[in-house]
Order: C-alpha cells, then sequence, then structure tokens
C-alpha cells in the first residue's frame, strides 16, 4: 500500500507563487522518479516536470524558467516550486511516485491532486 499526497495548492494571482509538495509513503521501497503532472479543463493530462532519485530533471517547455522541481530522497518527497504563475497553470496538479513497493511490486503511483488556479 502506497501513498502518495499531494499539497500547497491554491489561488493566486497572475505572476504570483505556489510550492507544492507530495510525499510517498507506505510499502514503498525505492522510487526511480517523482514527476508532477496537471490537467485543465477539457484538456489531456500532460508532465510538468520529473526528478530521478539521482536528481536529474526535465521540465515541460512551457514552465521552463518558471518551474523549479526538487526533492529529498530520504523523506520521499518531491517539492514544485511555481513562479510567475500565469492563467495558463491553472488546473488539476498531480503528483506521481514511480518506484517498487514490497506490496505491490513496481508503478506509478498517484495521488488525489491539488487544484491551481491562477487568476488574471
Amino acid at each position: 500500500q502506497v501513498q502518495v499526497a499531494e499539497s500547497g495548492g491554491g489561488l493566486v494571482q497572475t505572476g504570483g507563487s505556489l510550492r507544492l509538495s507530495c510525499a510517498a509513503s507506505g510499502s514503498i521501497i525505492r522510487i526511480k522518479a517523482m514527476t508532477w503532472y496537471r490537467q485543465a479543463p477539457g484538456k489531456q493530462r500532460e508532465l510538468v516536470a520529473t526528478i530521478t532519485s539521482s536528481g536529474s530533471t526535465s521540465y515541460v517547455d512551457s514552465v521552463k524558467g518558471r518551474f523549479t522541481i526538487a526533492r529529498d530522497n530520504a523523506r520521499n518527497t518531491v517539492y514544485l516550486q511555481m513562479n510567475s504563475l500565469k492563467p495558463e497553470d491553472t488546473a488539476v496538479y498531480y503528483c506521481a511516485a514511480e518506484g517498487w513497493s514490497s506490496s505491490s511490486g513496481y508503478g506509478g503511483y498517484w495521488g488525489q491532486g491539488t487544484q491551481v488556479t491562477v487568476s488574471s
């Protein structure tokens, strides 16, 4: 049983900042990567940023230079610092931990999502 929990969403004005947090717990043994996704109304879910256990990062082009992903491997926690927010960033943000669980093996384990709303 792997649990993934996000926090930090909210309502901000254009140009504002938010910091999202995500922690994996339970039967997780080793994490290969932790990833933030987002889904806006009427759109497909897209990958926003990902970070591996070794610290390698990647971002979708639309957030490069504005968002920063970081991790605390010892606590199975990942953060997404979002600066210079735009209305286009409005979405439900989901966290996924990819790795190995003692109970369910290898897979991706998802949180429930946290709403980010950016007003113009």
